[in-house]
């Protein structure tokens, strides 16, 4: 079967890649917009899920890979920041504290309609920055596309003072551990 990507996301692409699997990718049009009393875990299952079967519908024969994240301080939901002020805002706010990543990633199987859909959390505790550090780094990266505004696989990791979850992929946007979990559920065997 293929194996088709539901992202357009160059992070996600990298990920993936790692498994050495041949697969394409396509773009789903998905509204992303969380529902009043859903959880930020919630939403990111539920986007997962809505990515993959969207693409599923234009792929027969074809195993589907989605996934969403949602980073939350406190439970409130940080966005991509979109320019450098509120990157720097919302390194700001982290500054110190513990900020959470649900990643949410679906596997759909378009011949039978199966879903497998998880969440995997993973929180990246921040050290202490001077505003001067902090805008430092928002030049250095420019991490504007970026949910908390920052890129971990990048220079991004000077700002932390410990990473806590059981995939590192997770925290880049593709829980590689669980999706090789989810393809062998499906036939798929690595290595």
């Amino acid at each position: 079967m293929r194996l088709v990507l539901a992202s357009t996301s160059p992070f996600r692409r990298t990920l993936l890649e790692r498994l050495r699997l041949p697969f394409e990718t396509a773009a789903p049009a998905v509204e992303e917009q969380p529902r009043p009393g859903e959880t930020p875990a919630e939403l990111a299952r539920r986007l997962a899920e809505a990515k993959a079967r969207a693409v599923a519908e234009r792929f027969s024969e074809a195993l589907v890979i989605g996934s969403d994240q949602v980073a939350c301080l406190d439970e409130e939901i940080l966005g991509k920041p979109g320019d450098a002020e509120r990157a720097v805002a919302q390194l700001e706010a982290m500054n110190g504290r513990r900020v959470t990543f649900h990643t949410g990633l679906c596997l759909v199987n378009s011949r039978t309609g199966r879903a497998q859909v998880a969440c995997e959390d993973f929180h990246v505790h921040f050290r202490r920055l001077s505003q001067a550090q902090i805008r430092r780094y928002v030049e250095k990266e420019r991490p504007f596309q970026c949910a908390g505004s920052f890129k971990s696989e990048g220079y991004g990791i000077v700002l932390f003072r410990r990473l806590e979850g059981d995939d590192p992929n997770a925290l880049i946007g593709l829980p590689l551990i669980r999706l090789v979990e989810m393809l062998a559920a499906e036939g798929v065997e690595l290595p």
